[in-house]
C-alpha cells in the first residue's frame, strides 16, 4: 500500500476545478515541477467540484501515477467556496496554498508565497496588480469591492478576490467557510489579530475554456460585503446590528407621531384629513422596528445554537481518489 498518510507533509497546494479538463495537464505538470524545485514533502489536492466534462477522469489518471496528488470528487457542483472548504479539510501540510485552476495564476510564483511565510507571515495573498480583465464588468466592480471590503474590515489588502494565497495550516484549519465569503478569507481571519501580508502576482488571461463568472457576481459580491460586514462586527451579538436599524424605525415614527399630535393639539387639525399619509408612515416605522428587534432576538438564540452545535460541512465529497486505490467516503 502506498505510504501517502504515513508521511509528514510540508505544504499542500489546494486546486478546485469546474470543466478545466483543457488546463489540467498543463496544471499539473508545471505544479510538480516547481514543487519538485522547493525540497519540500508536498502533496497536490484538486477538488473536482462536479465537472460535466472530461476533468475528473484526467485527474483520475494523474492519481494514478502520483503518490503525492489527492483528488476530491464532490458529489456536484458546489461553488468555489465549498470545494476550497473540501480540499482545506483534506489538506495536511504545515503550510496550504490555494489557487485558481484555469492557469490565470501562474505556479511558478508559489516559492514567493513560502518565502513570505517562512519569514513569520499567517497569510499571504496575492495582488492581481495589472489585472487582464474586461475595465466596465470586472475591474472597475472588482476596485469598489476591494475598497469597501478593506474599509469594513480593516484589512489593507488590494486584491481580496484573489484566490491565489498561502496560509499557515493552524490559521486556514480554524476557519468555516460558508456562502461564497472564500473571496473574504484574509478579512475573516483579521479578527484572531493575524500577520498578513499582499504579494504582487502576474494575472495572466485564460489559455483555453471560458470564464464562469459574470456579472451577476458582481450582486452577490455586494450582499457578500453587507455578510462580512455583519460577521465582522455582530456575529455574536446580531441584535445589535438588528436594534440600530430598529432604532432608527422607531425614532422616525416617535417624530412623525409627535408631529402629527402637536398639529391635532394646537391647531385642531384632523389627523386622517390632513395627515393620514403621515400617520400611515409612522406606523409603518413603528412596526418596522419591532421586527427588527424580534429579529435581532431570533438572531440571538440562532447565533448561540450556531456556536454550540456540531460543525456541518457546506459540501459532500464523493469519494477522495489517492494512488493505489487508497479511499475514503
Amino acid at each position: 500500500m502506498d505510504n501517502y498518510s504515513q508521511v509528514d507533509i510540508d505544504c499542500s497546494v489546494v486546486v478546485p476545478l469546474y470543466n478545466e479538463a483543457d488546463a489540467v495537464t498543463e496544471l499539473y505538470s508545471r505544479l510538480t515541477k516547481t514543487m519538485g524545485q522547493t525540497d519540500l514533502r508536498y502533496e497536490i489536492i484538486f477538488i473536482d467540484d462536479g465537472s460535466a466534462d472530461e476533468t475528473l477522469q484526467l485527474l483520475k489518471g494523474i492519481v494514478d501515477k502520483d503518490g503525492k496528488v489527492a483528488v476530491v470528487e464532490l458529489r456536484r457542483n458546489f461553488g468555489q467556496t465549498p470545494a476550497l472548504a473540501a480540499g482545506f479539510d483534506v489538506a495536511r501540510g504545515q503550510i496550504i496554498i490555494s489557487m485558481d485552476g484555469d492557469l490565470q495564476h501562474s505556479p511558478e510564483e508559489i516559492p514567493n508565497f513560502l518565502e513570505k511565510i517562512n519569514a513569520g507571515y499567517d497569510v499571504v495573498s496575492g495582488w492581481r496588480k495589472r489585472r487582464v480583465d474586461n475595465l466596465i464588468m470586472r475591474k472597475i466592480p472588482s476596485m469598489t469591492a476591494n475598497w469597501l471590503a478593506s474599509k469594513i474590515s480593516g484589512v489593507d489588502i488590494h486584491d481580496f478576490g484573489s484566490t491565489f494565497r498561502a496560509y499557515k495550516h493552524e490559521v486556514i484549519k480554524e476557519l468555516n467557510l460558508y456562502g461564497e465569503m472564500h473571496r473574504f478569507i484574509p478579512a475573516l481571519l483579521s479578527r484572531s489579530s493575524i500577520k498578513i501580508i499582499e504579494i504582487p502576482i502576474k494575472h495572466m488571461s485564460r489559455p483555453c475554456g471560458v470564464s464562469h463568472y459574470g456579472i451577476s457576481r458582481t450582486f452577490r459580491v455586494a450582499f457578500d460585503l453587507i455578510t462580512l460586514r455583519f460577521l465582522l462586527g455582530y456575529v455574536t451579538r446580531p441584535l445589535h446590528f438588528f436594534g440600530r436599524i430598529a432604532l432608527y424605525c422607531i425614532l422616525a415614527a416617535l417624530l412623525l407621531s409627535a408631529y402629527i399630535l402637536y398639529d391635532k393639539f394646537a391647531y385642531n387639525v384632523p389627523i386622517l384629513v390632513a395627515h393620514g399619509p403621515l400617520a400611515g408612515a409612522a406606523a409603518v416605522l413603528l412596526l418596522t422596528g419591532l421586527i427588527f428587534i424580534t429579529t435581532g432576538l431570533i438572531g440571538e438564540m440562532l447565533s448561540r445554537v450556531y456556536f454550540e452545535s456540531t460543525n456541518k460541512k457546506v459540501y459532500s465529497v464523493r469519494k477522495i481518489h489517492r494512488k493505489e486505490n487508497l479511499t475514503a467516503d
